[in-house]
């Protein structure tokens, strides 16, 4: 089963201690072995949960980035699709990079990663 450090190997990315402490890591590792069902995930449990993981991970990193700068944490928010400043513009083809249905899944590409793995399993997270 997936820890804190088996879930740095795997996620190097999260590899800032400061950024991104234990204590943190080890929340939703619990959360997600609370939802994750170990019979039907089977050998890609642990792939899965560092993908819950990570997802949750970078929300909660772009809430503390936006309260630090005087946002409200956790503010919702979807996908940018275009931006303009003075005369510049540009979009983005949103619809390749998102999944259907997948709600807030598609806010990071963990989230996104995560649902095509458990809709090819034939779960997602347990939810009651």
């Amino acid at each position: 089963m997936m820890d804190v450090s088996g879930f740095r190997a795997a996620f190097p990315e999260f590899g800032d201690v400061t950024r991104f402490p234990d204590a943190r890591i080890s929340f939703w590792v619990g959360i997600g072995q609370k939802t994750l069902v170990v019979d039907r995930w089977g050998d890609l449990l642990d792939y899965g949960l560092g993908l819950f993981v990570a997802h949750n991970l970078a929300l909660q990193t772009q809430a503390v980035a936006s309260s630090s700068k005087g946002g409200t944490p956790g503010a919702a928010s979807g996908v940018v699709s275009s931006k303009s400043v003075d005369k510049v513009s540009v979009s983005y083809d949103t619809g390749s990079s998102t999944v259907d249905g997948a709600g807030a899944w598609n806010l990071t590409t963990y989230g996104a990663q995560f649902i095509q793995l458990s809709r090819m399993i034939g779960v997602g997270a347990v939810q009651l």
